[in-house]
């Protein structure tokens, strides 16, 4: 079975992000979902959108989001759209915030906890979807990568808890952790089911905190920044994320690689693995070298 293809690059600037999109050689066709994050009010270390502009712009996508389900400044449509123009989302590209009307329930095939999946209803006014994701930690799932970008990211305010509670949203804090995780997997699933051949993930490490952007006082940044990478398999994609975090020499990796541990954050990528959406078997292509 051929692997997967990562690609990977030291340079991390906005005009980097463009020649990473392209190199996946799919183009995104009709109307472009951009899914990213926006980023909790207080958060210092989300990726800001002057950095995204270029590739946003290059695919003439919208950017998306759905609301949170814990208290905040993005738990509330009215909320939301306001943290999107104070973080200056909607000051430069059309903005959408997908659950505003409501959920879309999509079926999870073959999913091993869910079987089901509630996301955005504005979702299906989209024809491909362009998934950019801060590579970092996460209180809960131990890393946040592209597949839960596409989870609990694309998922609705309910849709959110549904996950979280392994499919009992009034549960949404109190179920078994590792069937959280597989929920997410399988929720993932659904999405990349719906989306076919019309979707392509880039992630970028740098400002990597042990916390995720969705925590209005994150810890700063534990380790340095090591660079971009883009894929069309976003299991092969996390994967390489989080074996770059083991490789690199930075001391203050030790504080990331546990938060990933105590977590079990790896348990999302082997059930995504296990639901066939993906390989953990990829193989590393560095740009940089070949444009020397």
């Amino acid at each position: 079975m051929e692997k997967s293809k990562v690609y990977f690059t030291k340079i991390i600037t906005p005009e980097k992000m463009i020649e990473m999109e392209e190199i996946l050689g799919r183009e995104l066709k009709g109307k472009v979902a951009v899914k990213l994050h926006s980023g909790e009010v207080g958060n210092q270390n989300f990726l800001r959108p002057e950095f995204m502009k270029p590739v946003i712009e290059k695919v003439n996508g919208t950017v998306v989001e759905c609301n949170t389900a814990y208290e905040g400044q993005r738990n509330t449509t009215e909320a939301h759209w306001h943290t999107m123009e104070k973080h200056g989302w909607s000051k430069l590209f059309p903005v959408d915030i997908l659950d505003e009307d409501g959920d879309l329930e999509l079926p999870v095939e073959g999913g091993k906890v869910i079987q089901k999946n509630f996301v955005g209803d504005h979702l299906k006014n989209y024809d491909s979807m362009l998934v950019l994701t801060h590579f970092k930690g996460h209180p809960m799932g131990g890393y946040g990568g592209a597949l839960k970008n596409i989870s609990i990211g694309l998922a609705s305010s309910y849709g959110k808890a549904y996950i979280h509670g392994a499919g009992v949203a009034e549960n949404m804090w109190s179920a078994d952790h590792d069937q959280f995780l597989e929920s997410m997997a399988d929720a993932a699933k659904s999405i990349l089911d719906y989306e076919k051949e019309n979707i392509v993930f880039i992630n970028v490490m740098c400002n990597m905190s042990v916390d995720c952007d969705c925590c209005a006082k994150a810890e700063d940044p534990k380790v340095r920044d090591i660079g971009i990478l883009s894929s069309l398999d976003p299991v092969a994609l996390d994967q390489a994320c989080i074996d770059l975090v083991y490789q690199c020499e930075d001391p203050g990796k030790k504080d990331l690689i546990e938060r990933i541990e105590s977590r079990h954050g790896i348990h999302t990528i082997e059930a995504a693995a296990a639901l066939g959406i993906g390989s953990r078997e990829y193989e590393l292509i560095d740009v940089d070298s070949l444009t020397k």
